[in-house]
């Protein structure tokens, strides 16, 4: 681990990331997926000169985890280091029964995530609170004041302190944020589209954390997803809590830019790989908002989707977490195939194994094909 970088508190990480991010705790057995890795990256990495042969995933084992954002554009980002194993220490205790958040058993804080409106957004304007978010995150308003205002301070992913007035006026009344939020806005270079979150942390603390909007690409919302063999509907169900979880991402020929580009250099990537087809302990850096899923999966997750006899007409469901974190809505689809993507240099390998159609709530896009491994998705066209 690079000890110049300062770890972020993992709630707050979360927070920011988005609710549905699974990370696993240091100590649980993972598979690692190098083609998943491989899609990370900056740029396209070819591996068919390699003199190794690279195996589709590798057994490893989570030595350590650090939370971390950019010092510029606040995202959030993690680095993990994993050390392989034999398959023969795959059935011992995976320490699944520790949290992504790496506390056993703990609850989630209270936290609101809100998209920023032109409005919002506008430099000599003021940020409109939700109700919820007013009234459940921030500290407690004395409503028999006339008007109702008070300092609200809020951390943020750096630690950088934050002054905010906090009002309660107009005609109907509403909850602003007025002093204060003009600064915020134009250090933190925020436009309408991006999304702010508040946390309570568990000492008390108000956190603000930043989502950064895609700019530019087409597709869909993004539908983090954990695949269980369970479910009901009449389908699979694919369960927002397995660690088994990634992001339905927009068509992969659209060039990336903003929040969605990838961060990591392929040739870091590149040696991860190399290190890990070893058996070397080796080092990976994750964005879980760049356009790219998850490629570090429990092992528990994966052996249950693995058991599973997939074939073209299964009916599954899989979540999403809707703008404010505050529910979770489904997708509908049907398996249309199963094939491996790419047998000439990934043989065998389960990364993006299954064609689907997918249903959106009332938008239907019983047309377009998706191409999707064991948990994840390479296509999006919505209807």
């Amino acid at each position: 681990m690079k000890e110049a970088e300062k770890s972020l508190d993992p709630q707050l990480w979360h927070a920011c990331a988005g609710g549905m991010v699974q990370m696993p705790p240091v100590n649980s057995k993972v598979f690692y997926f190098p083609q998943g890795h491989a899609e990370h990256a900056q740029s396209n990495l070819d591996f068919g000169a390699s003199r190794i042969p690279i195996p589709p995933l590798v057994l490893c084992r989570v030595a350590a985890v650090k939370f971390l954002a950019d010092p510029e554009t606040d995202e959030v980002f993690a680095r993990l280091r994993l050390v392989p194993l034999r398959n023969t220490e795959l059935d011992h205790e995976d320490g699944d029964n520790v949290d992504g958040n790496g506390a056993e058993g703990s609850e989630k804080p209270a936290s609101f995530a809100k998209t920023l409106t032109q409005s919002d957004a506008n430099n000599g304007g003021g940020f409109s609170v939700p109700r919820y978010c007013a009234e459940t995150i921030f500290p407690r308003l004395d409503y028999s004041a006339e008007p109702p205002v008070q300092t609200v301070i809020a951390k943020d992913v750096h630690g950088e302190v934050w002054k905010f007035r906090h009002i309660y006026r107009g005609t109907p009344r509403r909850h602003l944020l007025t002093t204060g939020w003009s600064s915020f806005v134009n250090q933190k270079k925020l436009v309408a589209g991006d999304s702010i979150v508040f946390l309570r942390a568990e000492n008390g603390d108000l956190c603000v954390g930043i989502r950064r909007a895609k700019r530019g690409g087409v597709g869909g919302p993004e539908a983090p997803c954990g695949w269980t063999s369970g479910g009901g509907g009449g389908g699979l169900g694919i369960g927002p809590y397995g660690a088994f979880s990634a992001f339905l991402r927009e068509e992969s020929k659209v060039v990336r830019n903003g929040c969605g580009r990838p961060k990591v250099s392929g040739e870091s990537v590149r040696e991860a790989i190399a290190l890990a087809a070893n058996n070397q302990p080796f080092e990976i850096v994750y964005y879980p908002r760049a356009n790219t899923p998850e490629f570090c999966i429990r092992t528990s997750a994966v052996r249950g989707a693995m058991r599973i006899q997939w074939c073209s007409g299964m009916r599954f469901k899989m979540p999403f977490e809707t703008e404010d974190s505050s529910r979770i809505s489904w997708f509908m689809g049907t398996i249309a195939s199963v094939q491996v993507l790419d047998p000439i240099r990934w043989p065998n390998s389960p990364w993006r194994l299954l064609q689907v159609h997918l249903s959106f709530l009332h938008i239907h896009t019983s047309g377009a094909s998706y191409l999707m491994g064991l948990v994840l998705f390479i296509h999006s066209s919505f209807c």
